[in-house]
């Protein structure tokens, strides 16, 4: 079962809508774009643009979901965003915790909060966490993410704009890599991608490469060195 394109994931469940930029790989926000187009369609999840909704509504939805799902939450938004209240963030978690047989692939750049508030979740071992790591001046993130009760940690590296050298990638199972794309997309130096992996097979860590994106990504592929790397965690 797979409702989008999204080659780490199969499906993606959005109880919240729409974010704000908080760093340079917020540049040319991909959830943003789409956001406007669906509200345009008269969507009404998508009613307020991009302004960070609340939609009680999801939280039935993965109860729905029969056969075991691997779910991208928040694709469209920030699950630990300021504006979310802690007690909604909890709420979702429940949903993951009493629906063990999917998989929920949680993504944020408010490293902080989720370490804040690690103490207060139940961490299942379907709940996988991760943060975004564009270049190495938010390399922070790494650290907070370590701190958290997580099972399964992970890095997000896309768009990567920058060099991520010398990660303390201990802790850490799974690191994803992708390109920008679409119109004035920032470059990716395949160096910056063979470092990464490279360090991936240091610590052990599953290495999946995503692609190397750019104005017409589909043409540019996801094969590096004539590979295409699509590893998971173990516990996939």
């Amino acid at each position: 079962m797979s409702d989008t394109t999204i080659e780490w994931t199969e499906t993606t469940w959005n109880p919240t809508t729409s974010c704000d930029k908080i760093s340079a790989g917020c540049k040319y926000c991909y959830a943003e774009v789409m956001s406007k187009r669906l509200m345009a369609m008269g969507q009404h999840k998508y009613r307020n643009n991009f302004e960070l909704t609340v939609h009680e509504e999801e939280l039935k939805r993965p109860y729905t979901w029969k056969k075991p799902r691997v779910v991208f939450v928040n694709s469209m938004s920030d699950l630990f965003h300021k504006d979310v209240p802690t007690e909604f963030i909890k709420q979702v978690w429940k949903v993951m915790n009493e629906t063990p047989h999917h998989t929920y692939q949680v993504l944020t750049k408010r490293a902080e909060r989720i370490e804040e508030l690690s103490s207060e979740l139940l961490w299942t071992p379907n709940i996988w966490m991760g943060v975004s790591i564009e270049n190495e001046l938010v390399m922070h993130r790494l650290e907070h993410l370590r701190n958290t009760g997580a099972l399964i940690k992970f890095i997000s590296a896309e768009p990567l704009i920058g060099p991520l050298t010398n990660m303390n990638l201990k802790g850490i199972q799974w690191v994803i890599v992708g390109g920008e794309s679409g119109s004035g997309s920032r470059p990716m130096e395949k160096k910056w991608v063979i470092d990464i992996k490279d360090q991936c097979r240091k610590f052990n860590t599953s290495f999946f490469f995503k692609q190397w994106g750019g104005v017409r990504k589909k043409e540019a592929g996801r094969l590096l060195d004539g590979i295409e790397y699509n590893e998971f965690p173990n516990s996939q």
